[in-house]
């Protein structure tokens, strides 16, 4: 550590618990809190109990989840579910001062093809200093190291002026129905940090992605006479290459925080569905996808500008000119998101990993994808993110997390807390 800590800061970071950061994380990661799962439900609940018995003040509410769809603003949802449980837990402070938000969504997305991993995504496993398992990066260890933080606050005895809050979170990985119903609450705060992946890096941008459908129509007959039909999949084609078009012209002048990528404002296809029997011609092609939103793009504007891309490929098209592929936005919608130039949070957190790790002042960055931080910036709290990880890893097989730098990361929480709402 470089500066010198106050008495306050010392007793508090001697309070983290390194074993205890190892243990919990390894717990979490058994949990498989897939998007929608009633696993999501069952680690909102454990979390809630281990919080509880650290002191802090619990809430923990079933959302109602028709009454949030009807609201505006909405971010949407890509996995059907029945329930979604909110929990906040709160370290009160002595007097009105400013509340932190850490923040971290419990939900992880499937593991994929089972054979690229060298061990089942949900039976975690510690190699050297690395913890491998399905959501350890994305982001359980974020996650273990917001309560890490939390614990370690609460049992110095630091008497704090303002208050901390945890919220953990469900639904981020498919449009942040978590995020949002939290809010909706009246959960709120004065400045909040997502323990999203950074890699030591501050990431103070988010791009949006606003998930799509394009329904692409052929004609069906068998196989043996496909010249008497149309395939869906070749109509689909010129649609392919306009959004190629698209994505390059998008990614042509980023802004600076997102000009480090090759593809800053990606629009990709993940699903393609087409045909029901290997001996016919495809009548329907049905692709899925994501259209990277530029920051500060109002999503209307560029869900008018992707409309306007495949109409104008369907009109030069002679099948589709006739039978026009149709657009539709039945996903996640997450716009974009960003601190406000000048915010003291970034100086803040960037100092708090400087004390703790001994290197220079955190780079500040984008993310080209949506997360929680749009709901909190749009609510009027300003945000970035902050934590263990490296978001190459988020997704794939074998992802994996240093126990080091969670541990880190929750003394860097420690500080910037202290710092932000001040002690008595």
């Amino acid at each position: 550590m470089r500066a010198v800590l106050s008495a306050e800061e010392s007793a508090a970071l001697e309070a983290v618990d390194e074993t205890a950061v190892a243990t919990m994380l390894l717990d979490t990661l058994a949990v498989p809190s897939m998007t929608g799962s009633a696993a999501e439900s069952e680690l909102q609940h454990r979390l809630a109990r281990d919080l509880g018995r650290s002191g802090l003040d619990i809430d923990l509410w079933s959302m109602d989840l028709p009454a949030l769809r009807a609201e505006p603003g909405f971010p949407g949802m890509e996995v059907p579910r029945d329930e979604a449980w909110g929990l906040v837990a709160t370290l009160p402070g002595a007097e009105d001062g400013p509340t932190m938000i850490l923040q971290g969504h419990v939900d992880v997305v499937p593991p994929g093809d089972l054979a690229q991993w060298a061990g089942a995504p949900f039976v975690p496993s510690v190699r050297g200093d690395v913890v491998h398992g399905r959501g350890a990066c994305d982001m359980k260890a974020g996650v273990v190291a917001n309560v890490a933080a939390l614990a370690a606050i609460r049992a110095s005895g630091v008497r704090l002026r303002g208050s901390v809050a945890g919220h953990f979170v469900v639904g981020e990985e498919d449009g942040g129905v978590g995020a949002f119903g939290t809010l909706h609450r009246g959960h709120t705060g004065d400045a909040c940090v997502i323990s999203e992946p950074t890699g030591g890096t501050l990431v103070t941008a988010n791009a949006g992605a606003l998930t799509f459908r394009i329904t692409v129509p052929g004609r069906s007959t068998h196989a043996s006479t496909r010249d008497a039909g149309v395939s869906a999949i070749d109509a689909y084609a010129p649609v392919s290459a306009a959004l190629a078009r698209l994505e390059a012209a998008r990614g042509e002048t980023p802004d600076p925080l997102m000009a480090e990528y090759p593809f800053p404002y990606t629009v990709s296809v993940g699903m393609l569905q087409a045909g029901d029997w290997a001996s016919s011609v495809p009548g329907l092609l049905v692709a899925d996808g994501r259209l990277g939103l530029r920051l500060d793009e109002e999503p209307a504007a560029a869900r008018a500008a992707f409309e306007r891309c495949v109409a104008e490929a369907c009109a030069a098209d002679p099948w589709l000119r006739g039978h026009p592929a149709v657009v539709s936005w039945p996903g996640g919608q997450f716009a974009s998101g960003r601190l406000p130039a000048g915010h003291p949070l970034r100086e803040t957190v960037g100092g708090a990993h400087a004390d703790v790790t001994g290197a220079p002042g955190a780079r500040e960055r984008g993310a080209p994808y949506g997360s929680d931080l749009r709901l909190y910036a749009g609510a009027g709290i300003p945000t970035l993110q902050y934590g263990p990880g490296d978001v190459r890893l988020a997704h794939g097989p074998d992802e994996r997390v240093s126990l080091a730098e969670t541990v880190a990361v929750a003394r860097a929480l420690v500080l910037a807390t202290l710092r932000t709402v001040g002690t008595l």
